[in-house]
C-alpha cells in the first residue's frame, strides 16, 4: 500500500512528539524511545523506507538538521565554565576524552577488524554523553550534589568538544579521500574555521547594534546558520559542520550579545529536529549487519562500558578528594546521546556516497553503544548509587523565590518537618535575616543566568514564588515549571489596584495556581503575622477532622499546606483537588488565643484542636 508523503511526514512528527512527550512522563532519555519508533517503523515492519520517502533529499536535508544541532549546542560552551566547575570536570572533558576516544577506537579496530579511520572516528563520536541523556538519568538516580554537578556540566561541555573532535576525525578521513591529506585537511580547517568565526561576528554586530527588530532574531540567525554551513561547503567540501560548531561558540564567549532569546529558539527547533530525524534514522538501521557483528559487537560495549569510562574516571580523577564510591558512580554512568546518533548518521551517509567500505556499520554500532549504555544504566544506576551510599532522598523539597517574613515564616514552618527549602531573593537584607534564622539560601535573582548555573536544585521538587515584585513570580513561574512540572510551581497572589480591565492580569499560558488561594497576597500574609499570627500543625484523627478543623477557627485561619501519612507535601491553592483525612497534618496561620471572659457567652465550638 502507497502511503501519501505528506501523511508519512505528519505521522512522523506526531510519534516523534508522543515519544518526547512520553520520555518526560516517564523520566527516560527520549532517544531512546525515538529508535525503537524508527527500528520498528523501519526495518522490522517496513513501514517506513527514508530513502524512498525522501530520495536525493536525505542527505541534505539530515546535513542542515545536523547542522542546527551542534550549532545549538556548542551555544552553550563558554570558555570559563571549563575552568569554573572543578579539576573533575576539567580532566573529564580533556585528558579523559582523549583517553576514551583512543580506547574505544583501538579495540574497535582490533575486535571488529574495521579500518584504522572508522575505528577513530567512530571512537570520537561514543565519546559524548551530553545532557539530553543526562538530565533524565540525574532526575532518576539523584545522586549527591557534587556527583550530579559533575556529571551534569561534563555532559553539557563535551557535548561541543566531542562533536568538534569527531568532525575533525572526519574532515581528515575525507581529505585523505582527495589526495595530499594535510593539504586539504588545512584547507578545511581554515575554511571553516573562518566561515564560523566571520558569521559569529557578523550576527555579534548586527545585534550589539540593534540594527534588527528583536521579533526577526531568531530567524535571522537560523537563516544566517544554514547559510554559514552551505556556503562554508561551497567553498571547501564537508567543512560546513565546523563552521556552525566554530560559530556557536564563539558566540558563546563573546560578551554582550543578547543570546537568551536564540537559544530557546534553538533548543525548541532542535526538539522537532530530533524527533522527526532521529526515527528517519533509526528506520535505515541494518538489523542483520548488527547481528553480523555478533561477539565482536557485544565485547565493544563491554569496553565501553567496564574499560574506557573506568579508566577515563580514573585518570581524571587521581589526586582528587573524591571517594571511591563517588568515582565507581562516576564510572559507570556516561550513557551516549543525540549528538553521537544524528553525527553518525550524518557521516555514515556521506562516507557511504564516497564509496567507503564498512561505513554503514557506522550507525548500527554507533546506536548500539546508545541503546545499551542507556538502558543499562538508566536501570541499575539508581540501585548502584543507593548502595554506595551517594544518592539523595525523594526530591520534595520547595524552592521559594523570596525571602521576605512571609516567606521565611513558611520556609521554617516547611523546614521544621525535616523537608529541604531553599529560599532565593536579590534583597540582602532578607537573606541575611533567613541565614541567621538558619534557612538555606541563594543570594540572587531566581530567574538568572548565574542562577541557572549555581542554584542547586537538587532534593527540590517544588516551587513557591512568594517574591515582593508580581512580575519576578510570573518569571518564576515559567522558568521552573519545565523543571518541577506545572503542579508543582506556585505563585502568590498578586497585589489588587485599581481596576483596570484586566490589563495587567498574565495571560493563561503566564500563570500558576495561587498560593494559599486566590485571594491571599504577600501583604495579607504579613499584615497577619504582624498582627500575631502564627503557623500551627494540626494532626487529624478520626475523632478529630478536616470538618471539626474548619468549626474549630472558622474562618479565622487560613490553610497553608498539609502532610499525608506518607509526609507527602500538598499545598493548598486555587486549583486544589486533595482532601486531608485522618493520618494527615494539616498546616495553618492561626490567631493568637483569645482571652477568655466569663460572662461571654459561648457561640463557637471551644475545643482545642490537637496540635503537631
Amino acid at each position: 500500500m502507497t502511503i501519501d508523503p505528506a501523511l508519512t511526514l505528519a505521522l512522523i512528527g506526531l510519534l516523534g512528539i508522543g515519544a518526547q512527550w512520553l520520555s518526560w512522563w516517564l523520566k527516560l532519555p527520549s532517544i531512546v524511545l525515538l529508535l525503537l519508533i524508527g527500528v520498528f517503523a523501519g526495518p522490522v515492519t517496513g513501514w517506513l523506507d527514508p530513502d524512498a520517502l525522501l530520495g536525493d533529499l536525505l542527505f541534505p536535508l539530515v546535513s542542515l538538521g545536523v547542522a542546527i544541532i551542534l550549532f545549538e549546542g556548542s551555544l552553550t560552551l563558554k570558555l570559563q565554565e571549563i575552568r569554573g566547575h572543578g579539576q573533575v570536570v576539567t580532566r573529564l572533558v580533556t585528558v579523559g576524552a582523549l583517553v576514551s576516544w583512543l580506547v574505544i577506537g583501538i579495540s574497535a579496530w582490533w575486535l571488529l577488524d574495521l579500518s584504522w579511520q572508522l575505528s577513530l572516528l567512530f571512537g570520537a563520536l561514543v565519546s559524548v554523553t551530553g545532557p539530553t541523556v543526562i538530565m533524565p538519568l540525574l532526575r532518576t538516580v539523584r545522586p549527591k550534589s557534587e556527583l550530579a554537578n559533575i556529571l551534569r556540566w561534563e555532559g553539557i561541555i563535551i557535548d561541543p568538544l566531542g562533536a568538534l573532535l569527531a568532525v575533525l576525525v572526519f574532515e581528515f578521513i575525507v581529505s585523505g579521500e582527495r589526495g595530499h591529506t594535510a593539504l586539504v585537511f588545512a584547507q578545511v580547517v581554515l575554511v571553516g574555521g573562518g566561515a564560523g568565526v566571520v558569521g559569529a561576528l557578523l550576527l555579534a554586530f548586527v545585534l550589539r547594534r540593534h540594527l534588527m527588530p528583536d521579533y526577526l532574531h531568531n530567524v535571522a540567525t537560523l537563516v544566517l546558520v544554514l547559510a554559514v554551513f552551505a556556503g562554508a561547503n561551497a567553498l571547501a567540501h564537508e567543512s560546513g559542520l565546523l563552521a556552525v560548531t566554530v560559530m556557536g561558540m564563539l558566540l558563546a564567549n563573546l560578551r554582550d550579545i543578547p543570546m537568551d532569546d536564540i537559544l530557546h529558539f534553538k533548543e525548541s527547533l532542535t526538539v522537532l529536529l530530533i524527533s522527526g530525524m532521529f526515527i528517519l534514522l533509526a528506520a535505515r538501521v541494518d538489523l542483520n549487519a548488527l547481528w553480523a557483528l555478533g561477539l565482536g559487537g557485544i565485547l565493544l560495549l563491554a569496553v565501553v562500558l567496564f574499560v574506557a569510562r573506568p579508566l577515563t574516571v580514573w585518570v581524571s580523577t587521581l589526586a582528587t578528594p573524591l571517594d571511591w564510591p563517588g568515582r565507581t558512580l562516576l564510572a559507570w554512568v556516561a550513557p551516549r546521546g543525540i549528538v553521537a546518533a544524528a553525527v553518525s548518521a550524518l557521516f555514515a551517509l556521506r562516507l557511504e556516497q564516497l564509496g567507503y567500505p564498512q561505513a554503514d556499520l557506522l550507525v548500527s554500532l554507533t546506536f548500539a553503544v546508545i541503546v545499551g549504555t542507556v538502558v543499562l544504566q538508566s536501570l541499575t544506576a539508581g540501585p548502584l548509587a543507593d548502595w554506595l551510599g551517594v544518592s539523595e532522598p525523594e526530591p520534595h523539597g520547595v524552592l521559594i523565590v523570596g525571602a521576605g517574613r512571609a516567606a521565611r515564616t513558611i520556609g521554617l514552618a516547611i523546614a521544621g518537618r525535616d523537608y529541604r527549602v531553599r529560599v532565593t531573593d536579590t534583597s540582602w537584607d532578607n537573606i541575611s535575616a533567613a541565614r541567621m534564622e538558619g534557612l538555606d539560601t541563594y543570594f540572587g535573582a531566581a530567574v538568572s543566568e548565574h542562577a541557572d548555573r549555581h542554584l542547586d536544585l537538587i532534593g527540590l521538587g517544588q516551587m513557591f514564588a512568594m517574591s515582593r515584585p508580581s512580575a519576578l513570580n510570573a518569571l518564576a513561574c515559567i522558568r521552573f515549571r519545565p523543571e518541577f512540572g506545572a503542579k508543582s510551581v506556585f505563585s502568590i497572589g498578586a497585589e489588587t489596584g485599581k481596576p483596570d480591565g484586566g490589563k495587567s492580569q498574565l495571560t493563561q499560558r503566564h500563570q500558576c495556581p495561587r498560593l494559599f488561594g486566590k485571594s491571599i497576597t504577600l501583604s495579607k500574609l504579613e499584615s497577619l503575622l504582624s498582627q500575631g499570627h502564627e503557623v500551627r500543625g494540626t494532626p487529624l484523627t478520626d475523632a478529630f477532622g478536616a470538618t471539626d478543623l474548619e468549626r474549630h477557627y472558622g474562618k479565622r485561619a487560613l490553610a497553608l499546606f498539609a502532610l499525608d501519612p506518607r509526609d507527602r507535601l500538598w499545598v493548598y491553592s486555587d486549583q486544589s483537588t486533595f482532601e486531608a483525612g485522618p493520618g494527615w497534618t494539616v498546616f495553618s496561620l492561626v490567631p493568637p488565643p483569645e482571652p477568655e471572659s466569663p460572662d461571654a457567652e459561648e457561640t463557637v465550638d471551644r475545643t482545642p484542636a490537637p496540635q503537631a
